[in-house]
């Protein structure tokens, strides 16, 4: 479930280095954590936007049946492509390239009610003391937050009792 992680951030968003003081550490981490699966073309962001409009989009896309293709290409935008993920144009954008209707999409992005699921994500991962993107939980103890190696996830599993596929 996405969820707002800084409800904070203002329209327009906020320089990465503003929020954390090692961007420039945790941006060279991510691209190699990245290449790591293949992927050597991430470009981390240098401002952090403000999500609730595309997660108010995501919602539309969840009732519509295409909620993986919009994170799809709202991921690749943002992570990959260096592009905005908030402006009506940049909402427009991704609708079309994820199979929704552009004036959906926009019109989404302000709904009360799909901005009140965004705010009702935020309240359950809140309470759920979910602290990062992306969480795992693994039965009640035990818990891995953030891009964490195969590894990690694996022993995590196997130490809630997952089995290994024969």
């Amino acid at each position: 479930m996405g969820y707002e992680l800084h409800p904070d951030t203002p329209p327009g968003g906020i320089a990465v280095a503003e929020r954390f003081p090692n961007a420039e550490a945790m941006s060279g981490y991510l691209r190699s954590f990245a290449a790591g699966f293949g992927i050597d073309d991430l470009r981390p962001p240098d401002r952090i936007p403000n999500t609730r409009r595309a997660l108010a989009v995501a919602q539309l896309a969840r009732e519509q049946g295409r909620l993986e293709p919009y994170r799809a290409v709202a991921f690749d935008a943002h992570w990959r492509r260096g592009w905005g993920i908030e402006t009506d144009e940049d909402l427009r954008w991704l609708a079309r390239e994820a199979g929704l209707d552009p004036v959906a999409a926009v019109a989404a992005g302000s709904d009360p009610a799909r901005l009140a699921a965004v705010d009702a994500a935020r309240a359950e991962a809140t309470r759920a003391g979910v602290t990062g993107i992306p969480t795992f939980d693994f039965g009640d103890a035990l818990r891995v937050v953030g891009c964490r190696p195969y590894d990690v996830l694996a022993d995590a599993a196997r130490r809630a009792g997952a089995r290994p596929r024969t």
